[in-house]
């Protein structure tokens, strides 16, 4: 028998394997930035350069990105950021976020049915502290938007599903620019504001309560909601 002899993998390709684990199974997020290469090495007890080395082959491989003075980026399995194809189409014909919308009806379904199936109860603390600030916003007649993508991505979170959360994270960001126009010409009111958060703790109580129908059908309801007020705001478009 002709066996080859194991040779000990490299160290940086070990601290590779572990972030790229920690990637994968959602501990980081699409968006989020790793910590800075000196506490890298703190943790891991190595030197700088074999930290580098890692996050150079996190990046070859296309899970990670370096910004100058901005740090190392998680990117998103599925690469659908703004600039992106669907990101310009959007721009260019409002009337295909409508499409995406579509999509997400029976994607985020799904993500709040398997939320409310897995959620732990850190989950449910992180979706409870979103509707919490989401409540203080209505209260002072604030609009929520950035709080609004967080808890629908948060709930693609809590499925520990990783594809589940880089498929929300990715259509988010392709849509961001058509979101934040449909807030600022279409929710205008401390109505809007309080349906929209209604709408939201319902999904959250749901999720908390392990009803995955009742979760699922609350989503829906949100969304078929947010598809009809978004309709609006295309139409004002066209005309």
């Amino acid at each position: 028998m002709n066996f080859i002899p194991i040779k000990p993998k490299k160290m940086s390709a070990q601290i590779a394997e572990q972030i790229r684990s920690s990637i994968l199974t959602a501990t980081f997020s699409p968006g989020d930035k790793l910590p800075p290469e000196r506490e890298l090495a703190e943790l891991f007890g190595v030197s700088r350069p074999s930290v580098r080395d890692a996050l150079n082959i996190l990046a070859a491989s296309g899970l990670i990105e370096s910004h100058q003075g901005g740090g190392t980026i998680v990117k998103s399995l599925m690469e659908v950021s703004a600039g992106s194809p669907l990101s310009e189409l959007i721009k260019c014909e409002r009337e295909r976020a409508m499409d995406v919308i579509e999509v997400r009806k029976s994607m985020e379904a799904c993500t709040a049915y398997f939320a409310a199936e897995r959620a732990l109860p850190e989950d449910v603390r992180k979706l409870e502290k979103i509707v919490i600030e989401m409540a203080e916003n209505v209260a002072h007649n604030n609009p929520s938007i950035e709080l609004d993508a967080h808890f629908h991505i948060t709930v693609a979170q809590v499925t520990h599903n990783v594809v589940w959360l880089h498929l929300m994270q990715s259509i988010f960001d392709a849509m961001r620019d058509f979101q934040r126009g449909v807030w600022q010409a279409v929710y205008l009111t401390g109505e809007d504001h309080s349906s929209l958060y209604d709408q939201h703790r319902a999904v959250f109580e749901a999720i908390r309560s392990r009803q995955p129908e009742l979760a699922r059908n609350e989503m829906l309801s949100h969304l078929n909601f947010a598809e009809q007020r978004s309709s609006v705001y295309v139409n004002q478009k066209l005309k």
